[in-house]
C-alpha cells in the first residue's frame, strides 16, 4: 500500500509541475534562444501561464510554500534573489523537493511574478 501511495505522490508531483501547454507565452513570437520572452502581462497573469499552480497557491502550503508564506519571508529587497529562483530553479529553502527551473521566463517577467508574490503578505 506504501509503494502505491508513493508511485501516486511522485506521478501527481512530475505532473503537476511539468509545463502547461498552449499558453500565451507559448502562442507569443518565438524569442532567440539567449533572450527568454518578454510579456506585457502582470505578475499574476505570468503565474497563471506556467505551472506554478501545481506547486503553489496564494493561501495554502502544497508542495511548495503559499505565496503568503513566501511574502512573510521575503521583502522587496530580496526581489533579484528570487526572480533568480525563478528562472534557475532552487531547492533546500522550504523543504527537500526542488523548484524546477523556468529559463523560458525574463529577468522582467520574473520580476513582476516576484512583486505579485510579495503584495500577498498578510
Amino acid at each position: 500500500m506504501k509503494k502505491l501511495f508513493l508511485t501516486g505522490c511522485v506521478s501527481l508531483l512530475i505532473f503537476s509541475c511539468s509545463k502547461k501547454e498552449n499558453t500565451a507565452i507559448d502562442t507569443a513570437e518565438t524569442p532567440s534562444v539567449s533572450e527568454p520572452a518578454k510579456t506585457n502581462l502582470s505578475g499574476d497573469q505570468i503565474i497563471e501561464t506556467l505551472d506554478c499552480s501545481g506547486c503553489h497557491s496564494v493561501n495554502e502550503r502544497m508542495i511548495g510554500p503559499s505565496y503568503q508564506e513566501i511574502a512573510g519571508k521575503y521583502s522587496q529587497k530580496d526581489i533579484e534573489l528570487l526572480a533568480s529562483k525563478i528562472i534557475e530553479g532552487g531547492s533546500g529553502v522550504w523543504g527537500s523537493v526542488p523548484m524546477s527551473a523556468h529559463p523560458q521566463v525574463s529577468k522582467e517577467d520574473a520580476k513582476k511574478m516576484v512583486e505579485y508574490i510579495l503584495s500577498q503578505k498578510k
